[in-house]
């Protein structure tokens, strides 16, 4: 796989810095999670093909044994404040010494400067600071966060791996590692990088949810079906605009108003609920299926994976708990990724063989053990 051979310490978090490390993993990194101890389970579902090992980071030995695996990796990824690191000794400037090859990634939400540095949030409060809520939402509503997707995920995790792996590429010109300032704010803002450089020419000119991609065309919007589902309609371009107006049977209608007519989209929008409202989503998904209308059903995480296109393409995984989440992508064709597991690791069960990797004797394990600068998972055993 892509990352092979690649070795990296990820410090446990939630949703953004699991999410980096979910990725490296997939594509063949050797991602050792480090654990608190003392904790009966992780809240992390982003960990399959993890190994965890567990450290009481507030014991200088267990700081210590986080130091020895640092000096091996690739990569540390971390969750914590500004600061947090450099109070229990591992600040960068020390562990570049240890290894000038380290990439280390500091993913937080608004920098590793300025005024909000320090200050706690959420994916909510990072889009907010970012500008990106601001768009977000329809007409004379407040503005509607989707979820913790933009911040947590797009902005957090994937642009952090995706940090990861240019600070990679750089080091095999350079032989040297570098410090990452990866945070939600900037990453979101960077993701949005269209909505600015489209506000000028008229994509964005309008109110909030009032223009061409936010909701407020009635050709790009969802509607309601007769059995309480929906569909997507998509229906930019001119050429796929008339397929939506021919599968909705208005194709004959002299009086439809034409598609650009922006004062007479509220009629528009009007008689396409009033269709739409008219069949099932099976019976509409029937109508425009295959057919270049750009409509598709609005499916929840439990249909999505029976889709047709979805099953053809063996896209979602079964995990072995039985849960059903997506596989990796992008598709890489001579080294695709694949997980190397689908379970997610127990607290410490890796702890004895990722530290006997690092160097550890049996005897030091078991001292580390048991003075609590560590803990041994159930199934790792020495």
């Amino acid at each position: 796989m892509a990352l092979k051979g690649i070795r990296v310490i990820e410090l446990a978090g939630l949703a953004p810095v699991p999410h980096a490390g979910l990725i490296l993993a997939d594509f063949g990194a050797n991602v050792v999670r480090i654990d608190r101890v003392r904790q009966a389970a992780s809240m992390d579902r982003l960990a399959r093909g993890k190994m965890s090992v567990a450290v009481n980071l507030k014991k200088q030995e267990g700081v210590s044994v986080l130091r020895k695996l640092c000096k091996q990796a690739d990569v540390l990824i971390e969750p914590f404040r500004p600061g947090v690191l450099e109070k229990m000794g591992l600040g960068p400037k020390l562990l570049l010494e240890d290894n000038p090859r380290l990439v280390i990634a500091r993913l937080t939400g608004f920098g590793q400067s300025g005024k909000y540095m320090n200050m706690a949030g959420h994916d909510i409060n990072y889009i907010a600071t970012s500008g990106v809520l601001g768009m977000l939402g329809r007409p004379g509503e407040k503005p509607h966060a989707p979820h913790n997707l933009l911040a947590d995920f797009a902005g957090g995790g994937l642009t952090c791996a995706f940090g990861i792996v240019a600070a990679l590429l750089e080091r095999t010109r350079s032989g040297k590692g570098q410090v990452i300032d990866a945070n939600m704010l900037e990453g979101s803002a960077y993701v949005g990088s269209f909505l600015w450089a489209t506000k000028d020419v008229g994509l964005l000119s309008q109110p909030r949810g009032t223009n061409l991609l936010d909701g407020g065309a009635p050709f790009y919007d969802t509607y309601e079906t007769s059995d309480g589902k929906y569909m997507a309609v998509g229906a930019l371009e001119p050429q796929f605009y008339q397929e939506l107006i021919q599968g909705l049977g208005l194709a004959d209608d002299a009086d439809f108003p034409s598609q650009m007519s922006r004062d007479e989209w509220p009629v528009m929008r009007s008689k396409f609920t009033q269709i739409f409202a008219t069949k099932t989503r099976a019976e509409w998904t029937e109508i425009f299926d295959g057919k270049d209308a750009c409509v598709t059903p609005v499916l929840t995480l439990w249909e999505a994976p029976d889709h047709p296109h979805n099953k053809e393409r063996q896209y979602f995984l079964e995990t072995e708990r039985g849960v059903i989440e997506p596989g990796p992508a992008p598709r890489l064709t001579r080294t695709p990724a694949l997980p190397s597991s689908t379970a997610q690791p127990g607290i410490g069960q890796d702890s004895v063989e990722v530290l006997k990797e690092a160097g550890y004797s049996e005897t030091e394990i078991t001292e580390l053990n048991a003075i609590g600068a560590i803990e041994i998972g159930d199934s790792s055993k020495l």
